[in-house]
């Protein structure tokens, strides 16, 4: 099989996978409220092939290879409900932006102290 030809076949492998399935799971239903899973995935996918032999002219040579990698990231869930459709993210801004200004104020302490003990 040729380069291109393990190309094409990966492409489609990959592509035949891609969906809206992939992306949202199967819904939820209770207490009146139905949830929807949403993921983020990210798709790789390279190949390779030769021909030819190295080294005497009547050597003969091939090869190939391929290869795909798939990876998923939860990012939250779609609610819906009589009152409201909304998007409820896995992790929270507040959050993250607290753990940033948490390691910047242990690094700026740290610094301080390394300094002093000079």
């Amino acid at each position: 099989m040729g380069s291109a030809a393990l190309l094409q076949s990966l492409k489609e492998s990959i592509l035949g996978q891609a969906g809206v399935k992939a992306i949202y799971g199967e819904p939820i239903s209770a207490q009146g409220k139905t949830v929807i899973p949403v993921a983020k995935l990210m798709y790789g996918y390279g190949a390779g092939a030769g021909t030819g032999g190295v080294g005497s002219s009547n050597a003969t040579g091939e090869g190939g290879g391929g290869g795909a990698g798939v990876r998923t990231i939860p990012v939250g869930v779609i609610e819906i409900s009589d009152q409201q459709t909304r998007f409820i993210p896995i992790t929270s801004r507040r959050k993250l932006a607290g753990a940033v200004f948490a390691g910047i104020l242990l690094g700026v302490v740290l610094g301080w102290r390394r300094r002093r003990r000079r």
